[in-house]
């Protein structure tokens, strides 16, 4: 008998090693419960999980996305809960957190203009803008494009002058642009577009002021005609439009503004209620143009027309077009200047 005893306490030694819980792992079970808590306290946290193990590529897909979407819906009930409590305290609530923005958060430049600086007063009184913000100069605008445009680029090239007041639209082909330049000035044009495409797709814009320049080259991006805009308005008048610059902070932000100030009109028809808008943002400039609406005595809405692109300046060049003995003012560098991500030129 003391036999058999001894072989079934080694068998249960034997399972009592097999059953051991870790320390790490002890309090995660049902066995951890603390006696006198309900039983809830007690359930075991359900193990980790995560998208990158799902093989199939569609249900990995449709859980990514379904993950987003409950994301997306904790994100809103927790704004409506702050905003409640807001309007709780009232005037005791606290003032709100400005986020942090790589705008906002941008490098400082010492080239930002000062608008009481007389230096860049001087600067705007002599440069090759003053005749046209003095009222010497009316603006008269070529649009031309690449060597023989596809169908995008023409429509394109079309509603662009139809926006521009004074524009004209001319189809060049394989004629150079040295040759058109001193037939514009001959003729009395203030400013020169080249709209540039590569496989059916407007990627570039040239702006060029007459006679003395300078000329900016852009890459062009997200062209969008007016049948493209899903809440389009009605086709623009033959009203002049206003202009808004919004963010040319910097010395060559400055001229860049005044690039594209000087292609329209002096004096705005009010009464069309077209804007055109230049939007600088982490140096990309944003081209909207819209038409507002009056819904009350304090409500204005607003109307897209169209088109709409984007544009990033690649360089600035003194004097006229001449990409082979043309002086450069500034050029972009992208593994040289691009290096901070809170570095803005313009």
């Amino acid at each position: 008998m003391a036999g058999v005893e001894g072989c079934q306490a080694g068998e249960k030694k034997k399972r009592n090693k097999k059953m051991k819980v870790p320390e790490d792992e002890k309090g995660a079970g049902e066995g951890s419960a603390v006696p006198g808590e309900p039983e809830e306290s007690s359930a075991a946290f359900p193990p980790t999980f995560s998208l990158s193990e799902i093989k199939n590529k569609q249900r990995r897909h449709f859980m990514f996305l379904k993950m987003k979407q409950e994301k997306r819906k904790e994100k809103i009930a927790i704004k409506k809960k702050r905003k409640k409590e807001r309007e709780a305290l009232g005037d005791k609530a606290p003032p709100k957190p400005v986020p942090k923005t790589i705008e906002n958060q941008r490098v400082y430049d010492e080239t930002t203009v000062d608008p009481a600086d007389e230096e860049v007063a001087f600067d705007e009184a002599t440069d090759e803008f003053a005749p046209y913000f003095n009222r010497q100069t009316t603006p008269k605008i070529l649009v031309t494009t690449s060597d023989r445009p596809r169908g995008r680029t023409v429509k394109f090239t079309e509603q662009l002058s139809s926006i521009i007041p004074n524009s004209h639209v001319y189809y060049r082909r394989g004629l150079a642009l040295k040759k058109i330049i001193p037939q514009c000035i001959a003729r009395d044009f203030t400013d020169l577009i080249v709209i540039n495409e590569d496989r059916k797709i407007a990627n570039g814009l040239v702006l060029s002021h007459l006679p003395d320049g300078p000329t900016a080259h852009f890459k062009m991006s997200n062209v969008r005609l007016r049948k493209e805009l899903k809440r389009k308005g009605k086709d623009p008048t033959e009203h002049k439009p206003e202009v808004i610059l919004n963010n040319f902070t910097t010395r060559l932000g400055h001229s860049i503004g005044r690039m594209f100030a000087s292609l329209f009109s002096h004096d705005p028809q009010f009464t069309g209620r077209q804007v055109a808008t230049f939007h600088n943002q982490r140096d990309y400039i944003f081209f909207r143009y819209h038409r507002y609406l009056f819904k009350s005595e304090k409500k204005v809405g607003i109307q897209e027309l169209g088109p709409r692109f984007t544009l990033k300046l690649r360089s600035l060049q003194k004097g006229t077009f001449d990409s082979k003995y043309g002086e450069y003012e500034w050029v972009h560098k992208r593994h040289e200047m691009d290096t901070n991500r809170r570095k803005f030129h313009l």
